[in-house]
């Protein structure tokens, strides 16, 4: 399952869930660019606001969604914090040496908006994906090649890399090394990346070679995708719908 998707108990049914994969990915791409676009407050308000409707017509449950927003949730509480006092503009409050600009704090709220917004899109749309449903999807849409092989290649052994990690930071810890803000911690840090990074490329090498032996051609296998059926033309009409209405309410004065 995707990464997005782990330990996920999905609700049953709903429009987005019987979506063509290729109409999932392109209407994620296209709402974000749309969101992102976005220059006034009413209209990242609304684009969030359709998000989270977005969200609920989806099979993922509130709960895991609201738990993966608590990562993003991080980044953006330090933005709050910091961008008021570093960018410049009309000050709105002043603390010592530091004062909190106006300009500052708008752009801190539209970034918070515009974040949380394409997140919520992403995650409506391509959480309850596969991996190798996604790399169908981009073969069948004429992604390169090289593209799609590298998430396949991503999804098969990322877990093998995180075996891999663990036995080296086990091995670290069987020799006593203990974290720390030292010049010692820090040459190991990198050795462990170094180390890393050398075995990934070993195997790597391995891995091309049964490949070849195999007669690997340059292309995976991939089974030929159905035809897009009525949900998907209603979901893309919808979602035309939404992003003109979007854009419409930005420009207005």
């Amino acid at each position: 399952m995707s990464a997005l998707a782990d330990r996920v108990a999905p609700r049953a049914g709903g429009l987005i869930e019987s979506l063509d994969a290729r109409t999932r990915l392109l209407g994620a791409l296209a709402l974000v660019i749309v969101i992102v676009s976005l220059q006034t407050f009413p209209a990242r308000i609304a684009a969030l606001a359709l998000a989270a409707l977005l969200v609920n017509a989806s099979p993922l449950p509130w709960r895991d969604v609201l738990r993966r927003l608590a990562h993003v949730e991080g980044f953006m509480i330090a933005l709050l914090v910091l961008l008021p006092f570093t960018a410049g503009g009309p000050a709105l409050a002043q603390f010592g040496p530091l004062s909190v600009s106006a300009r500052g704090l708008e752009r801190a709220f539209a970034i918070v908006l515009t974040v949380n917004a394409s997140a919520l899109v992403t995650l409506a749309l391509l959480a309850e994906l596969e991996p190798v449903r996604i790399g169908r999807a981009l073969a069948a849409m004429r992604a390169p090649q090289r593209l799609v092989h590298l998430l396949l290649f991503l999804v098969r052994y990322l877990p093998t890399l995180r075996e891999e990690l663990t036995r080296q930071r086990e091995a670290m810890r069987a020799r006593a090394f203990r974290p720390a803000l030292s010049r010692h911690a820090w040459r190991s840090f990198g050795n462990l990346v170094g180390m890393l990074l050398v075995r990934s490329i070993e195997r790597a090498e391995r891995v091309e070679e049964g490949m070849r032996c195999r007669a690997f051609s340059g292309r995976f296998p991939l089974r030929a995708m159905k035809p897009m059926g009525g949900a998907d033309a209603r979901f893309t009409a919808l979602a035309a719908i939404v992003a003109l209405a979007l854009l419409a309410l930005d420009r207005l004065p």
